[in-house]
């Protein structure tokens, strides 16, 4: 499977952080927010993936990260040229996906949840098997600023709106999605909704309609953040902060998750040590290096 973080936009929401700089690049605590989503990627198994950026901000990206090989895995580039909407990141993306399924996560988004990697990589393996659409659904309180999944009993999907004003539901879909290969076909085939976009939404209907997607209910114990305004960047800022002080442990490490996924071995993360300015990032990696 092949990975996508769509990191393009420019977060409007947040100006003026934003007027030089893109929002995936802003500080969540102790580490660029990209290093999130990035790190869900990682977690799932996935090795090979694309960062679709904005042209103004695609050298930035590759300056943070390079092309992965320090992580063991392949990080390549694309731009979008205007914020044309969440799903032309298949059709940016067409040649780079290929023949294999993707996963697409949005490059403002945070996860957090004990043995979330447990999801992510059975999640591969339910596209590769049963050939359908994973999307996983969030409780919150007003849904109306989200994509709102409508489900039965057995969690079937029912139905599936974007933003809507009347919510059939609690649960918002997250900026994480898993497809078999034919999305690149499905978001060919869509058209531009009102706002002008191609819509995450529209393909999800098509799945819906041939009755091939999943939900995946994240439960209590897990947190999801979307980071596009000004309070929720600071909540999700304070709550790594509190929980990385608490338990020692740091959340979103790519370099940790790279070392303990078997990517690298210690003499790469000893290699990526003495690149590392003095930090208490840094200095967290050299007791898992001594460890």
């Amino acid at each position: 499977m092949k990975g996508i973080i769509l990191a393009g936009g420019t977060g409007s929401r947040l100006y003026p952080l934003t007027k030089s700089v893109s929002k995936q690049l802003l500080p969540v605590y102790d580490k660029p927010l990209i290093y999130y989503p990035l790190s869900t990627l990682m977690l799932a198994g996935i090795k090979d993936i694309l960062i679709i950026t904005t042209p103004r901000d695609k050298i930035a990206f590759k300056n943070l990260l390079g092309n992965g090989n320090n992580l063991g895995i392949k990080i390549s580039y694309k731009t979008q040229e205007k914020p044309n909407g969440i799903a032309e990141a298949f059709i940016i993306g067409k040649s780079f996906i290929n023949n294999e399924d993707v996963c697409l996560v949005l490059g403002d988004n945070i996860f957090y949840g004990a043995n979330f990697f447990e999801i992510l990589q059975n999640s591969v393996k339910d596209v590769k098997n049963f050939k359908e659409a994973i999307v996983f659904g969030y409780y919150v309180n007003d849904p109306r600023a989200y994509g709102v999944v409508e489900f039965d009993q057995c969690n079937k999907v029912i139905s599936i709106e974007e933003k809507p004003k009347n919510p059939k539901s609690n649960y918002a879909l997250v900026g994480l999605y898993f497809y078999p290969n034919d999305v690149i076909k499905y978001a060919e085939k869509i058209k531009p909704s009102s706002r002008g976009e191609l819509e995450i939404t529209s393909i999800n209907d098509l799945y819906l309609s041939s009755s091939r997607i999943k939900l995946k209910k994240l439960s209590r114990g897990y947190a999801w953040f979307d980071t596009g305004t000004h309070a929720s960047l600071a909540e999700a800022s304070e709550f790594i902060r509190a929980l990385e002080t608490r338990t020692s442990l740091k959340i979103g490490c790519i370099e940790e998750i790279a070392y303990k996924m078997g990517y690298i071995d210690k003499e790469s993360l000893l290699k990526i040590l003495n690149n590392t300015g003095n930090s208490s990032y840094m200095n967290y990696l050299k007791d898992l290096h001594s460890n």
